[in-house]
This record gives C-alpha cells, sequence and structure tokens, in this order.
C-alpha cells in the first residue's frame, strides 16, 4: 500500500525488454542533466552508465510511471559523488560538448548558455537540484518534493533563492 495516497502502488521487477525501453526513453534525460551538472561530457557518460548499470544489475524496485524520477535521482546522487571527488573541484569552461543543449540560432545565443551553465554550476548543490530539474528536465516543484523527499515550500523557497543568487551571479560575470 503506498502511504501517500493509501492506493497499492504498481512495483515492478526489471526485465531485459523493459530495460531497454528505459533506456531509449530516458537515458538522453539522464546524460543530458549529467552533463550540466558536472559541464563535462566524458564524466556525463560514465555517470550515465552507472546510473543504468545499478538499474539492471540491482534490480530496483520501481513505481509504474516513476522511473524518469528514480532515474534522475540517481544520477543526481552519482553527480555529487563525481563533484566532491578531489580532482574534480573546477568547471571546464569553453567545452565543445554543447552539442547537448539546444542548436543556437547564433554565437551570441551559444555564449549566453555557456554563461548560464557556468553561473548555475556555481550555486550549491540543493539550489543547483532543483534548477536542474525544474528547468532543465521540466519537473514541477511537487514532483521534485516527493523525489526528493523534501517539502513543496521548500523547493519553492530554493528555486526562489536559486534565482536570485543566479541573478547576482550573472550580473558579477557581466552577463545580464
Amino acid at each position: 500500500m503506498h502511504e501517500e495516497t493509501g492506493r497499492c502502488a504498481s512495483l515492478y521487477r526489471m526485465t531485459e525488454e523493459r530495460f531497454e525501453e528505459l533506456y531509449a526513453s530516458y537515458a538522453n534525460d539522464v546524460l543530458r542533466m549529467s552533463y550540466f551538472y558536472l559541464g563535462d561530457r566524458q564524466k556525463a557518460e560514465d555517470v550515465t552508465q552507472d546510473v543504468f548499470l545499478k538499474l539492471y544489475t540491482g534490480n530496483p524496485d520501481l513505481v509504474e510511471g516513476k522511473e524518469k524520477a528514480w532515474l534522475l535521482k540517481v544520477a543526481l546522487n552519482k553527480c555529487r559523488d563525481v563533484w566532491r571527488a578531489a580532482w574534480v573541484k573546477r568547471v571546464v569552461l569553453g567545452s565543445p560538448a554543447m552539442e547537448l543543449t539546444p542548436a543556437p540560432g547564433s554565437m551570441d545565443d551559444r555564449l549566453e548558455k555557456q554563461e548560464l551553465m557556468a553561473a548555475v554550476q556555481k550555486l550549491p548543490t540543493d539550489f543547483k537540484d532543483v534548477v536542474l530539474l525544474h528547468y532543465y528536465q521540466g519537473m514541477g516543484i511537487a514532483e521534485i518534493a516527493k523525489m526528493l523527499g523534501v517539502p513543496e515550500g521548500t523547493i519553492s523557497s530554493r528555486l526562489s533563492r536559486a534565482r536570485k543568487k543566479l541573478e547576482v551571479i550573472l550580473k558579477e560575470m557581466d552577463v545580464r
């Protein structure tokens, strides 16, 4: 029985066919968010591989319809682990891996996106997580709150404070 709704959640075990479906559906989302979080394509690919390896070998109890949330949560945790590692303390700017973001209309657009990525990288982890999930993955406040296990008000507050911090960072970078 699902505690929050009083209904039985539809749990299932991983099959090879289901794994392939989930990989085809969500691998790009995991890769894009990991890249945006880490700023390094190779590290993002490693995280993506680790996430799907955990999915395949860990045999988690997944709730039908919540697979993407599970994958992104695992990816965030793995990205934090990589970020905390002593040898990954700096963000690589000017990386040619910008193909993971939507195609820019001009060089100015590309530079602006690059600067925005750098600004997001400077946010504290809690703020960076909600910004990536909300703006980059299109998740709602309630969905993020449930995924991270924190109250919706906390997520709203983090988004608001993150926007204010981003504004300051971007002004310091002389973007706006």
